[in-house]
């Protein structure tokens, strides 16, 4: 799995699940994607409800067969709760955690949540390689300051992440350069470049609070209002995703799902049929 080979196409991202976040939605999510997708990456999205555990949404992903990627904010929780959960998941078999610092509570729609932010995604990374997994952390090439994210990968890199997670971006020409620029000051890190799926205008909306500073590429939004939406998503993420991956330094493709209330088995169908197409279920 540390080798990221091109082959490697990950699901569901955060949007993929149902009002509440419970444990039946996680299920029904990972069931329709599993043997589809190479893992899950296990996303926590900023708008209100309840999470469940990091480590419980693992195991319920893990059940249905999803190799479970999961994801550690530092929002929520200070350092001492943060020191738990990459031992509690390495204790359960889960073989990759995503840190990142996370947004502040205003931006979603939880803004009367005090914030936490006891350490950021560099800190976490580090506290988290201790662990034995696989620790991966994000960076985005359309936002500012866009001339210091390769450093940022970078201090990341040495912090103790291995993998680079390419946040979306309007033009393929803005992820080829942050590639570029991380391989040439991290080259032992893997990039992963994610390429949106939504089905809905509501997606869009969900897609653009997921994962802020991100830029929604044309195709994406064109497809979620066309006349043939999930058709559509699922061929504008292969064709993305087929010219990304021909992108020199781009090891795998996350497709990130995002979901409106009650398209949550509808995008989770589409992302399997992306998935297939590009490969899933076949990488290491």
């Amino acid at each position: 799995m540390s080798a990221c080979p091109k082959t490697m196409v990950h699901g569901p991202c955060g949007g993929v699940h149902a009002d509440p976040l419970g444990v039946d939605a996680t299920r029904a999510a990972a069931a329709a994607v599993a043997g589809h997708a190479d893992a899950a990456l296990l996303g926590d999205a900023p708008w209100a409800r309840v999470q469940l555990p990091p480590v419980l949404r693992a195991q319920v992903v893990a059940a249905e067969g999803v190799r479970p990627w999961a994801s550690l904010t530092c929002r929520d929780r200070n350092r001492v709760a943060l020191e738990g959960e990459p031992a509690g998941l390495a204790a359960i078999g889960v073989p990759a955690v995503h840190c990142v610092t996370g947004d502040h509570p205003v931006l979603g729609q939880r803004p009367e949540a005090a914030p936490v932010f006891d350490l950021d995604s560099t800190r976490l990374a580090a506290l988290a390689a201790g662990s034995g997994m696989l620790v991966s952390v994000a960076e985005s090439p359309s936002a500012p300051p866009r001339e210091r994210r390769p450093a940022r990968m970078a201090a990341k890199a040495a912090a103790g992440a291995h993998v680079c997670f390419v946040n979306h971006a309007a033009e393929p020409g803005e992820v080829e350069d942050l590639v570029g620029a991380v391989r040439a000051l991290a080259p032992r890190v893997r990039c992963i470049v994610c390429v949106p799926l939504v089905v809905s205008e509501a997606g869009l909306e969900r897609l653009a609070a997921f994962v802020p500073g991100a830029v929604v590429p044309v195709a994406t939004i064109a497809a979620a209002g066309g006349d043939d939406p999930v058709g559509g998503a699922v061929r504008s993420a292969i064709a993305t995703a087929e010219g990304l991956l021909a992108v020199e330094g781009v090891d795998g493709i996350d497709l990130t799902a995002a979901a409106g209330p009650g398209e949550e088995l509808r995008v989770a169908g589409a992302l399997a049929l992306a998935a297939d197409a590009l490969g899933g279920g076949e990488g290491t």
